[in-house]
């Protein structure tokens, strides 16, 4: 037998084989990353920015929680404030009725229809009130208790407290324009109606304030959490797309390296002829 030949063994195979084997598990990887846009796949590519990315994957998604639980909490204020201008608004118009029923010299006449006008304007105020829900919430329904929304993944929350601005929070639920001393004391309390609906207003204007504020950190927070996530995971697909052409053309010459160790036994059978 000729030294370094052999029909039993072919180290010159094995070694490309090796060889091969290796690009394709590198050119199998760098296609995961490119399909997946991630250079973190799993615990095995990397363990401690598996561990980081996961953390901060859950840290996401809770602050993206928050950021549902604050702008529905928004929209419920948002729905009060809304509700309580138009209120406002209403009791302005009424006002308007007051005054023209302390007028002297009204006859009767004019005296129901203004009371009439007065009493519609009253009820359409219970109505807003009594609808003006978001989520089934309502804050400046009759009997209204403090509204918490939920502002930190830790659970902390911002409290609202209620604004009932229906007819009887707002003291006019009594009030009529029949007689001219019943028209008297409608004016003094339509005055202090229309002063303690624009104070209930403030309070939920603050706490809209409040939540807005909130809202726009949250949001600030989760799109740094998902900016220092991708850099952790994210795949440069500039740098994976030139090593993948590398890994494809070493797949290649590793392929006809292989070919050319297994045709090195072949050289055996010239030896008998």
């Amino acid at each position: 037998m000729v030294q370094g030949l052999s029909i039993n063994t072919n180290p010159a195979a094995h070694v490309a084989l090796q060889q091969l084997n290796k690009t394709n598990k590198l050119l199998n990887h760098t296609q995961l990353k490119i399909t997946s846009g991630l250079k973190v796949n799993g615990p095995k590519d990397d363990s401690s920015t598996f561990q980081i990315s996961t953390r901060l994957r859950g840290d996401i998604s809770g602050v993206n929680a928050v950021k549902i639980a604050l702008t529905n909490g928004d929209s419920t204020v948002q729905t009060a404030i809304t509700a309580g201008k138009h209120i406002k608004d209403l009791l302005i118009e009424m006002k308007g009725k007051v005054i023209q029923a302390n007028q002297a010299g009204i006859d009767g006449n004019s005296r129901t229809a203004l009371h009439n006008d007065f009493r519609a304007l009253a009820d359409q105020i219970s109505t807003i009130a009594l609808t003006a829900e978001f989520n089934d919430a309502n804050l400046i329904k009759s009997g209204a208790t403090t509204f918490t929304v939920l502002s930190s993944q830790d659970g902390s929350t911002i409290s609202i407290s209620a604004q009932s601005m229906d007819t009887t929070a707002l003291a006019i639920n009594a009030s009529n324009l029949t007689t001219s001393g019943s028209a008297a004391a409608a004016r003094t309390a339509i005055d202090s109606a229309i002063v303690l609906a624009a104070d209930k207003l403030a309070v939920l204007g603050a706490a809209s304030k409040r939540v807005d504020v909130q809202l726009e950190f949250t949001g600030s927070l989760a799109d740094i959490l998902t900016e220092g996530l991708g850099n952790l995971v994210d795949a440069d697909l500039a740098k994976e797309s030139a090593q993948l052409q590398a890994f494809q053309i070493k797949q290649q010459l590793g392929v006809q390296a292989l070919a050319i160790a297994n045709a090195g036994p072949q050289t055996i059978l010239g030896l008998f002829q």
